[in-house]
């Protein structure tokens, strides 16, 4: 049985800003990435479609950076709206995080055909900025590893 996200962030986010390819709920064709809590980690698990084949039997790169990426922006606004008194699901609409930084390391060839598991430590650097280090696993195997540095989205964001 795969394991699953019972109370994403990103299903809290508001319409405007759940279009993200990675981890936008309205996205008819992203991933719909869904990123909560497990104890003090946070975990995204994700099962790679037959199009996100690197070479037969292997996932491509990109799709873990994505991975990585959008469970790292995720993680830190389960971090803020942890700090800030709320968690999935209470109704409080949580902080949103844009990338400052993405780095990514491939520890080793990662399989296609099983569920990977991204599971995230969260470090605050600034009241509006956190570091989330990331391993994806593909069963017990530790695939990758990433960093991703996130900052709060400005208010004053909008779409041009």
């Amino acid at each position: 049985m795969t394991e699953t996200v019972k109370h994403a962030i990103q299903d809290e986010y508001p319409d405007d800003f759940a279009h993200c390819y990675g981890c936008g709920r309205l996205n008819d064709d992203g991933y719909h990435l869904r990123t909560g809590w497990n104890g003090d980690k946070t975990v995204t698990v994700y099962t790679p479609r037959p199009e996100h084949t690197a070479i037969p039997g292997f996932v491509y790169g990109g799709l873990i950076a994505s991975l990585i990426d959008c469970h790292g922006t995720g993680s830190a606004s389960l971090a803020l709206h942890r700090k800030n008194g709320h968690e999935p699901g209470d109704g409080a609409e949580p902080p949103r995080f844009v990338t400052a930084s993405l780095e990514v390391k491939f520890m080793k060839p990662t399989p296609k055909d099983i569920p990977l598991k991204a599971v995230g430590s969260v470090e605050e650097v600034h009241p509006k900025k956190f570091k989330v280090h990331t391993e994806v696993f593909a069963g017990d195997e530790c695939c990758a590893k990433g960093e991703v540095v996130a900052v709060v989205m400005p208010a004053t964001f909008t779409q041009k």
